[in-house]
């Protein structure tokens, strides 16, 4: 199987992160694939419409997209119902956990290219300041409501934690960590394992 994207992406991270989790690492081999928002990736778009990373392409030479879904067919084809149960509730709590982690890291990446990369005549500061106010809400939440089900590895903790990475590499300044003593104690378990040890990103 092949994963294109970079690990500097939160979203192909996890990816990566649960390819290991689910015992596939010897078997998905990562194609380093750069993207930007303006420009098209003639070759990426071959495999998917959306032209976003990640992107997998499975032994049989089908597509599949985009994150969440890759995630749950690495659970699939590694037979690892621990990091996905079939159980309803648990599931979907997973899920829920899942959502919310990935729209804490759509909100992450979208600051990073209203600052880095959109030209700074053109910059919305009203937009960026509605950005940061859901990154944090996101980050309250998960100190809040969330302590008991980080406490096992699953998409969605998986999620979290890569997300709370990213953060570390692209918005060191917004100082996640500070009154959230719950999602520090998650973050710091999780990082001894090896699929985060061998998916690290250079802060």
């Amino acid at each position: 199987m092949k994963l294109y994207g970079d690990l500097n992406s939160p979203f192909v991270r996890m990816a990566m992160v649960t390819a290991i989790e689910a015992g596939l690492s010897s078997r998905v081999q990562l194609m380093k694939t750069a993207v930007k928002p303006h420009e098209v990736n003639t070759a990426l778009e071959k495999l998917s419409p959306i032209g976003k990373i990640p992107v997998l392409e499975t032994d049989h030479g089908h597509a599949i997209y985009d994150s969440r879904v890759i995630m749950e067919y690495f659970t699939h084809v590694g037979g690892n119902s621990s990091l996905l149960p079939h159980e309803g509730v648990k599931r979907f709590r997973i899920l829920t956990l899942l959502a919310l982690a990935q729209g804490l890291a759509d909100s992450c990446v979208s600051l990073r290219y209203e600052q880095a990369a959109r030209p700074e005549n053109a910059r919305w500061p009203e937009y960026s300041d509605r950005v940061r106010a859901r990154i944090n809400a996101c980050l309250d939440e998960l100190e809040t409501n969330w302590r008991e089900d980080l406490q096992t590895v699953t998409l969605g903790s998986i999620a979290v934690a890569v997300t709370l990475g990213y953060l570390d590499f692209r918005h060191d300044a917004l100082n996640w960590r500070k009154g959230r003593a719950n999602l520090n104690q998650f973050n710091e378990t999780i990082l001894s394992r090896d699929s985060m040890i061998n998916t690290s990103i250079k802060v």
